[in-house]
């Protein structure tokens, strides 16, 4: 705990963050670090029960509903979409990656539930935006971090079909634009709003009480303000509480639209920790075991973890999520499952040791590689010495062959995580 509040003190007191919330659940017990201020220089200091914009953080929890559709026996996993998604039949695929958006031959086959799940559709965010078909598709694909920016489903999803596919369905892994597809999936073939199916499927069987895609005003004393790094490097505010989340966006993004709390978030996880079993629903199961394996379970190959180095770092994917195949750095251990959020969040769980990890900051992130806050708080909760007199850094170096990431991508120019 102390090493923990010591680490996020740090980061508070250089300016780096307004505040965090750090949570580390080992079974047997949890810890919780609340540092900082709602707002930068503001005097309110941050609950434990404060609202974040979650960004990415959403993606595991849209899966986990795609998967209780599937339960339900609404949809296969090996159902094409089209059935559900009419406006993607017969997509055209660039004839190589580098070729213009012109250049095209058919898809060999349709796109699956399951390449949707693996975020292998083949509309996505490659490791070069200076690839033609992924410029094309920055043109339609918006960040989720502004909600508002996004039209209603029917336009976006006939805007998206004018885009070319980067790679045949199921051959290549692309960032973000099949967990949007995902959330327009479920309300589709559910016959629901995307909003109001989380909220009977996983909010409310959970107790997740503040976790959304709007924060109604009664909660917005504990909302967060949200901030980007200007030019100078101070920080600059990108969205109050009655800003974006005050009101729901016209397309719920199933990639990163989500507000939640630390203690929302850890109820979810837990129900991965569990095997789809719900302890806050007294014992009801809401995913079968197999479910919530296939979702922590990697699904790619060498060469696909290779096209999406820029996002995973050589680790894997499952369903909405990283799932961690090598221990390239301390807190890499084979078997982790969760992502990071480009509004500064980040939520694992590790299931060797049922750990589980959650970090909540209102900082946005400029590249798809952690921030030295996540790679601090990750070392400290994998038990790493973290503190003063180890490094520029604060980092106790392990070993002369210790990976280390660059602080950006000059390839990066897309939304956040």
């Amino acid at each position: 705990m102390s090493a923990l509040r010591e680490t996020l003190r740090r980061h508070v007191d250089d300016g780096s963050v307004p505040g965090a919330v750090g949570l580390v659940d080992r079974g047997d017990e949890v810890e919780v670090v609340t540092v900082g201020s709602l707002s930068a220089g503001g005097t309110a200091p941050l609950p434990r029960d404060a609202i974040f914009r979650i960004a990415s953080l959403t993606k595991p929890i849209t899966a986990a509903a795609v998967l209780m559709l599937v339960e339900d026996g609404r949809i296969g996993l090996h159902d094409p979409v089209d059935v559900w998604l009419p406006e993607l039949s017969n997509p055209t695929v660039v004839r190589t990656p580098s070729s213009p958006v012109d250049d095209v031959v058919p898809a060999v086959r349709p796109i699956t539930v399951e390449d949707l799940l693996t975020s292998r559709a083949g509309w996505g965010y490659a490791s070069d935006f200076s690839l033609p078909a992924v410029q094309a598709l920055s043109a339609v694909q918006k960040d989720s971090r502004e909600p508002h920016t996004y039209p209603d489903p029917d336009t976006w999803l006939r805007q998206l079909a004018q885009v070319p596919l980067l790679h045949q369905p199921g051959e290549g892994w692309l960032y973000h634009t099949s967990s949007d597809l995902q959330g327009i999936l479920i309300a589709r073939a559910s016959g629901r709003a995307f909003p109001e199916f989380l909220a009977e499927r996983i909010f409310e069987p959970l107790g997740m009480k503040d976790t959304a895609f709007e924060v109604p005003e009664t909660k917005r004393d504990r909302f967060t303000t949200y901030y980007r790094t200007g030019p100078t490097g101070a920080l600059e505010p990108a969205d109050t509480p009655d800003g974006d989340w005050s009101r729901l966006p016209v397309l719920p993004s199933g990639g990163g639209g989500l507000a939640s709390t630390a203690d929302d978030l850890l109820a979810f996880v837990r129900l991965l920790r569990s095997s789809g079993e719900s302890g806050e629903s007294g014992g009801h199961r809401l995913l079968t075991p197999a479910s919530v394996s296939r979702m922590t379970t990697n699904h790619l190959t060498a060469h696909q973890r290779q096209l999406g180095t820029l996002f995973l770092q050589d680790q894997g994917w499952g369903y909405g999520g990283q799932v961690d195949v090598t221990p390239s750095s301390p807190w890499n251990t084979p078997g982790r499952y969760g992502w990071v959020g480009g509004t500064g969040t980040t939520a694992y769980l590790v299931p060797p040791t049922g750990t589980i990890t959650i970090l909540l900051t209102q900082v946005g992130v400029e590249s798809p590689e952690p921030v030295r806050l996540m790679e601090e708080f990750w070392r400290c909760t994998a038990g790493v010495q973290v503190g003063p007199g180890t490094g520029a850094a604060g980092i106790q170096p392990l070993s002369s062959g210790s990976p280390s990431l660059s602080s950006g991508s000059p390839l990066w120019s897309g939304p956040g995580l």
